[in-house]
């Protein structure tokens, strides 16, 4: 791991992770006291939940104005393998979730796009977990394992671009609230998958 200069400003992505990280905590313990897996019944409710967010974020990883700023984003979609996925569990897809609109800013744009990258450098642990339950790349887990190349290459591919990005100052909130949105939009998908 990278030691951070104390010198030095912190990358936008350290100004996320650090303006999330108790909601981003409260989060992940609660799919985790979900006991997510405990069957396939179970991982398949957290796979709606996974479904839900890539429903309504899957035209990000298209939009024009964030092909540049991002490259090889559209190679990040998940959608449809959390379908596939979900469909190997013969498992019912969630109702459908509107997508973002259009008119998103792109600097919130760039807030969802973060917590749903970070969600994949995280979903490398459940990967494993999910092992026990027979779940796997070539079934039921696809969209959880690494991609060529590596997780942590994956991410730092991803943070690097971001970071490069230049926004005006006044823009950098719209990231955070693009980040806080999404961690708000996905605890409301667990509560509807795990009343």
């Amino acid at each position: 791991m990278p030691v951070l200069d104390p010198a030095l400003p912190p990358t936008r992505a350290e100004r996320l992770k650090r303006a999330t990280h108790e909601t981003h905590e409260r989060l992940d313990q609660r799919i985790m006291a979900q006991r997510i897996f405990d069957s396939r019944e179970r991982f398949a409710a957290f796979l709606r939940v996974q479904h839900r967010l890539h429903q309504q974020i899957d035209t990000l990883y298209a939009r024009a104005a964030l092909q540049p700023l991002l490259p090889g984003l559209e190679t990040r979609r998940r959608l449809p393998g959390i379908t596939r996925d979900l469909t190997d569990l013969r498992a019912p897809l969630p109702s459908t979730v509107p997508s973002l609109p259009a008119a998103l800013p792109v600097p919130a744009a760039l807030g969802w796009l973060y917590v749903a990258e970070g969600a994949a450098l995280g979903g490398a642990v459940i990967y494993k977990l999910a092992a026990p339950l027979g779940l796997d790349q070539a079934f039921g887990a696809s969209h959880l394992a690494p991609p060529a190349g590596g997780i942590a290459a994956h991410w730092r591919s991803f943070t690097t671009a971001l970071n490069a990005i230049v926004l005006p100052e006044t823009d950098e909130r719209q990231v955070e609230d693009g980040a806080r949105a999404a961690f708000a939009a996905v605890g409301g998908f667990v509560t509807q998958e795990f009343p």
